[in-house]
């Protein structure tokens, strides 16, 4: 398996160590509960160089992005990111990305599980543009500060406003002595920084990142309260939410799709499921009782099966079972009652707003 330039650190810190999309990550260092609670209240640094990080240059840089996700890559200005997703001929998601704009390049960032699958995409559909595309995930490392504490953790190690940085914005810039892209962005639903310097210096960065967090107690955080956080702040994941069987208006992702903007891959199909859509909408459940329900569990109406739970926890921060789920657009109502099945009985379950979780003031 890959292991990332933290890799010895994570081991020698006693983080438990697992498989990951070809990578070998920290899961959690102490509790997934404690880690979680960290992000929410203080700040949580996440070792996240398994994900994909490619880069565009060239005239037709632009072009070539936008002819392959469903955001408005010429509407970029340099320095702001957009949240996309890459779609397949029926509209069906392959991944959902990042993509930054800088002065001479692009950045996409992709899903770790979908690197080599999105890099042969791209490689498949590039003839006739003037590009070039330099997959940078093993030479470059990307880390991840969050909570409402990553102003004051990161602010020594920077000569820039952090505070006046907007939302979905990046920078390139020295952090800690490196050469470093800083972004305001993040997948747990506070605000925070995801940071990408070159490997040789990942320790050294994060070491003083470490060090600087000491006084607001900042935890490093393996992927299990990732997961707990970005549900909480509804954020989909991919093999969950997002599959190449789920199209992004079903998903609820319209915002990120541009019908109108060019034709990117799967946009044609996407203007069929507007105008007649599938059925099913992704919600938000809250489910009665301590025992959560897991991916796959069905939903019921009495006797009819109206859906199926695709990711579920039980959450630190609202102290309830929760869960996201497809279901039958005629039962997707706030406030609709149903039954789940956790492995053999059933438990109430009701439709709930999205996010369950929101931080009360954004960058």
């Amino acid at each position: 398996m890959n292991k990332t330039p933290l890799h010895a650190w994570h081991v020698e810190h006693g983080a438990r160590m697992t498989g990951f999309a070809g990578w070998n990550m920290p899961i959690q260092y102490t509790t997934i509960v404690e880690e979680h609670q960290a992000v929410r209240q203080r700040a949580g640094l996440f070792d996240i160089a398994h994900m994909g990080r490619l880069f565009f240059s060239g005239p037709d840089a632009a072009r070539l992005l936008d002819s392959l996700i469903t955001n408005d890559v010429t509407k970029l200005k340099d320095g702001q990111i957009r949240y996309a997703l890459v779609c397949n001929r029926h509209g069906g998601v392959l991944d959902d990305v990042l993509v930054y704009r800088f002065a001479d390049e692009y950045l996409l960032v992709v899903n770790a599980s979908n690197r080599e699958k999105i890099v042969e995409w791209i490689e498949a559909h590039r003839s006739g543009f003037d590009v070039e595309v330099n997959d940078a995930t093993t030479e470059r490392f990307m880390m991840a500060l969050q909570g409402p504490a990553s102003i004051d953790v990161l602010a020594p190690h920077v000569n820039i406003d952090l505070a006046g940085m907007k939302y979905y914005t990046a920078v390139t810039t020295p952090v800690a002595g490196a050469e470093a892209i800083v972004s305001r962005t993040g997948y747990t639903g506070e605000d925070g920084f995801e940071i990408i310097v070159p490997n040789t210096a990942a320790v050294w960065v994060w070491g003083e990142l470490i060090a600087s967090g000491a006084e607001v107690k900042l935890r490093p955080c393996g992927l299990g309260c990732r997961d707990t956080l970005r549900l909480e702040a509804a954020m989909p994941l991919y093999g969950h939410e997002l599959d190449e069987s789920i199209d992004p208006l079903t998903a609820g992702l319209g915002f990120a799709v541009k019908l109108d903007a060019g034709e990117f891959i799967g946009r044609d199909a996407l203007l069929g499921i507007r105008d007649e859509p599938t059925g099913r909408k992704r919600v938000g459940l809250e489910v009665e009782g301590r025992r959560a329900a897991r991916e796959g569990a069905t939903l019921h109406i009495g006797d009819t099966e109206v859906g199926r739970v695709t990711s579920g926890t039980f959450s630190p921060t609202l102290e309830k079972p929760i869960a996201m789920a497809y279901v039958a657009a005629d039962h997707s109502a706030e406030g609709t009652e149903l039954e789940v099945d956790i492995r053999g009985k059933r438990a109430s379950a009701r439709v709930v707003p999205l996010p369950f979780y929101r931080r009360q003031s954004a960058g």
